[in-house]
Order: C-alpha cells, then sequence, then structure tokens
C-alpha cells in the first residue's frame, strides 16, 4: 500500500512528532485517528527509513510551497496553478490532494514554522543531498511559476538554502536552470506553447559552456543524469509518485546534451 493510503487509514502515525508531525494531523484531519491499532508498527519507522522520508518530503515540500508563493505578499493564481500541477504530476487521488491543498495554506499563515519545518525536514532525510535538492528544485519551480524570482523570493530561497546546508552558489546554478527553461514543462498552463531550448540554454542546463571540451560536457551530463534518476530517487525516499516529474527532467538533460553533441558534431 502506497504511504498515502496508510496514512488515509490512520497509520500515518509515524510519531514524527514536531512541527511536521503537526501539519500531517492538520493536512489529513478526521483521517488521522483512523485504525489506531496499526500504529504501533508504524512507530518503529526511523528517521532516514523510506516511507517516513516520503512522509516527510510530501508535508515539507507542499507547506513550504505555500510560503514561498506568499513570500512577496500574495499568491498568484499563477502559483497556485503551479502547486495544483505538481498535485497532479503526483497522481494524487482528490481525498489526498485536499491534504496537499491544506498544507500549501498552512504554509501561507503569518506564523508558519519555517526554520523549524525545515531543521525537521534535514533530519528526517538524514542529509540525503539528491533528495534536498530536488525539494530546492520545486520550490524554484514555485517561485517562477508567475515568469519571474523577485527579490522577496529569492532573498527567501537564500534563507532555505543556509537552513538545509545548501550552498548559494547551488541555488543560482539552478535559478540559471530555470531561467533556461529546465523543470517547467511539465507545469505550463494549458495552451501555452511549449519552450523550444536554444543551444545557449542547452549549455546552461547541463552546466558548461561553448568554451567547455568534450570531456567536461560529458562529466557533467553523467552528473546531472545520476542527481536525477528516478528510480535513484525513489530508492533514497522521494514519493513514488513523483517520479514523472523527475522523468521529465532526466529527458530534458538528455535532450540538452543531444543538442550539444549535434552542434559539436559529436555522436
Amino acid at each position: 500500500m502506497a504511504w498515502w493510503g496508510k496514512a488515509l487509514g490512520g497509520a500515518f502515525g509515524f510519531m514524527m512528532g514536531g512541527p511536521l508531525g503537526a501539519l500531517i494531523g492538520i493536512a489529513f484531519g478526521h483521517n488521522f485517528d483512523r485504525g489506531l491499532g496499526s500504529v504501533m508498527a508504524d512507530a518503529e519507522l526511523k528517521p532516514g527509513e523510506q516511507e517516513r522520508v516520503q512522509a516527510a518530503f510530501f508535508t515539507a515540500t507542499f507547506s513550504v510551497m505555500g510560503h514561498v508563493a506568499k513570500a512577496d505578499g500574495r499568491v498568484t493564481r499563477q502559483e497556485i496553478q503551479m502547486a495544483e500541477a505538481v498535485m497532479s504530476h503526483m497522481g494524487l487521488d482528490a481525498e489526498v490532494r485536499d491534504s496537499a491543498k491544506r498544507l500549501f495554506n498552512e504554509g501561507k499563515a503569518d506564523d508558519f514554522p519555517l526554520d523549524e519545518v525545515l531543521d525537521q525536514f534535514k533530519r528526517e532525510v538524514h542529509r540525503r543531498s539528491t533528495l534536498i535538492q530536488m525539494f530546492l528544485e520545486i520550490q524554484l519551480q514555485a517561485a517562477y511559476a508567475d515568469g519571474k524570482l523577485d527579490a522577496a523570493e529569492e532573498q527567501l530561497l537564500e534563507q532555505i538554502c543556509r537552513r538545509l546546508g545548501v550552498p548559494l552558489a547551488l541555488l543560482h546554478r539552478l535559478e540559471q536552470m530555470m531561467n533556461a527553461g529546465f523543470g517547467q514543462a511539465g507545469y505550463q498552463a494549458p495552451g501555452q506553447p511549449r519552450h523550444e531550448t536554444t543551444l545557449d540554454e542547452a549549455y546552461t542546463i547541463i552546466g558548461v559552456n561553448r568554451k567547455s571540451t568534450d570531456a567536461e560536457v560529458k562529466k557533467a551530463y553523467r552528473r546531472l543524469m545520476s542527481q536525477h534518476h528516478p528510480d535513484k530517487l525513489v530508492a533514497k525516499g522521494l514519493p513514488e509518485q513523483m517520479i514523472e516529474d523527475a522523468t521529465e527532467k532526466t529527458q530534458q538533460i538528455k535532450d540538452a546534451y543531444e543538442q550539444i553533441k549535434a552542434s559539436r558534431g559529436l555522436k
């Protein structure tokens, strides 16, 4: 049974405690106290175990996304659509989608305990750098939902990075990738024309430039593919229903690499 199936059965009592545990209780509302007979089994799950990591990732992702959306003082329709698009990509059924929306709304509250949520999230994922990067990418995608990143959003994202121990250089690198269209294809509004990646954008996505050697291009490509490989991410605790997002990103990385290879006459 999927982890959110357990949640709706009342066995989402991972006894996580802390701000994430409180958010889980709010998100699943009346479902949270059902099936208490199975709670003791789930209570044995320790920080770092896959199902617990999945629960932490889900809870932190949508609550922090709401906080990022509110960073500039208001939540735009594009930002709400972005959150809904992520939910759609996860294949959430109506009841669990409602829970994700409640998490998003909790994140918009003025008293949202951002630092405490991030501290616990970091502990729960046991500093899995690939998961933390995926979490940050999703927050960036949300921030870029209205087509720009304003100063308040930038400041908040830097705060998130510092709390999670992520170098600001990585944040700026991810911003460059987002500006090149990375990770945005799956979240375009209906009817919006598909972004065609230019050669310069392809280099930006891979993290190299026109002066880079063929060996440097290949090395950067392989590193990115390893970081975004869907199976590896799921094994580390990415909720399985987020695999489509990871798969789309790996395809975009492959397409950018093929575009660079073609321009260089490489096979």
